[in-house]
This record gives structure tokens, sequence and C-alpha cells, in this order.
């Protein structure tokens, strides 16, 4: 749908959260639902999506792109103390140097 669209704003989401409706009916995961809600947010905005990260919590407390993606909503809401607590909890879950330098760089600014 990305390379579909002529800019990236174009992006038709509403299709992309359809295709992750779709994903989910053949292989149920609480990963797939996740990004379902990142479409989520550029179909319906961060509120939405929000309510849809937050129960998959108990599923993926343990992983730790769902606490960056949790981080990105709240700081799209302006919640911002709890943004950082979501990304701390990232940090603290990620391996790869480079998304530990990401969420780092996250919050220091």
């Amino acid at each position: 749908m990305h390379s579909a669209a002529p800019r990236y704003s174009d992006t038709d989401w509403q299709q992309i959260r359809l295709l992750y409706d779709r994903l989910q009916q053949l292989t149920p995961s609480p990963v797939v639902l996740l990004n379902r809600a990142v479409a989520t947010r550029f179909a319906a905005g961060p509120d939405a999506a929000l309510a849809e990260v937050e129960a998959l919590g108990s599923d993926l407390d343990d992983y730790r792109l769902f606490h960056a993606v949790r981080a990105e909503l709240l700081t799209a809401l302006g919640r911002d103390a709890e943004a950082r607590i979501a990304n701390e909890r990232a940090l603290a879950l990620a391996a790869n140097p480079a998304e530990r330098e990401l969420i780092a760089r996250r919050l220091s600014g």
C-alpha cells in the first residue's frame, strides 16, 4: 500500500487495517494486532490506536516494540510522563544497539 501511494501521506491506512484484519484471521497473533494498531493511528487517530495497544498489554509486556509503539502514541496524545515510562521499558527490553540508540535519543530529547 505504501508503494502504491504517490506520497507517504496518501497511504491508504484503512486498507492496511483491513489487510491486518485478514492476516489476523489467517494467523492470529498479538503482534499482528500491534501492527494493525499502528495503521489505526493514521486511519483513526492516536486515541483509537492506544485503545487497541492497551488491550495487548498482558500478551506483549515483554516485547520491546509494544512499549515503543505505546510510547509513540502517548507522545502524540501529549502524555509525556507515561511515554517516558514506556520508552524506558522499551529500552530495557531492546538488545539491538541501533534500537537502543534510537530509544535513548527519544528519552534524552
